[in-house]
């Protein structure tokens, strides 16, 4: 992949320090900085990772890459922090699919409706984050250890609420291992229907844990 970061100066290369103040934390400054890594992030989800750099990300953002440096620690971290803005955006999107209204579903039912919003709109860009934590895992280590801290809570909360804590985070730990397998083998074998399959194996594996007594 070839994404690479960028120099203070805008140019690609290995990111230096930012050089510039970064917002003081006041709502004003928060807001504008929200604005910016939201268009940022749009940009992302249609042109995806591959040559992003920080002139790339002014432009999307109707800006330039001075004011972009005074929010975020340089291209890196701003890339970091869009791919985490994308994800709070499927995870919202998945957790309305999976919790409509108060009718009570299994578990299997809620993790089967968050399947098409996991492969909709952002599913390029972060399949292609994985990507890139595995291509450079010293350099983009927070978005691996970033996509479990963000999904885990959510997951968690689709667990029975009868289950103890543990076995609420054992269960949703496998339901994102798995999740994860079929993302990457939809991308790795190009057959957007061979995961059917692995679905109802692992509709049956939720069945037989939600039968079970503690």
């Amino acid at each position: 992949m070839d994404a690479v970061g960028v120099d203070s100066s805008g140019h690609q290369g290995s990111p230096g320090p930012a050089g510039y103040r970064r917002s003081a934390g006041s709502r004003r400054g928060e807001a504008r900085r929200r604005d910016l890594l939201d268009r940022v992030a749009d940009d992302l989800a249609i042109n995806g990772l591959v040559d992003f750099s920080l002139r790339r990300a002014a432009r999307a953002a109707g800006t330039t890459h001075k004011v972009l440096l005074y929010y975020f620690d340089g291209a890196d971290d701003l890339l970091v922090q869009a791919v985490l803005a994308l994800r709070e955006r499927r995870i919202g999107k998945g957790m309305a699919a999976a919790t409509p209204g108060a009718g009570r579903q299994t578990l299997a039912a809620r993790v089967r409706a968050l399947w098409p919003v996991l492969v909709g709109e952002e599913s390029r860009v972060l399949d292609q984050a994985i990507g890139l934590a595995m291509y450079d895992p010293e350099r983009y280590a927070e978005l691996a250890r970033g996509a479990s801290q963000q999904y885990l809570p959510s997951l968690v909360s689709i667990c029975p609420q009868g289950w103890s804590d543990q076995r609420k985070l054992e269960v949703a730990e496998m339901i994102l291992a798995v999740l994860r397998g079929f993302l990457v083998d939809r991308v790795a074998s190009g057959d957007t229907g061979q995961d059917a399959a692995g679905f109802e194996a692992l509709a049956r594996a939720l069945d037989r844990e939600e039968a079970a007594q503690e």
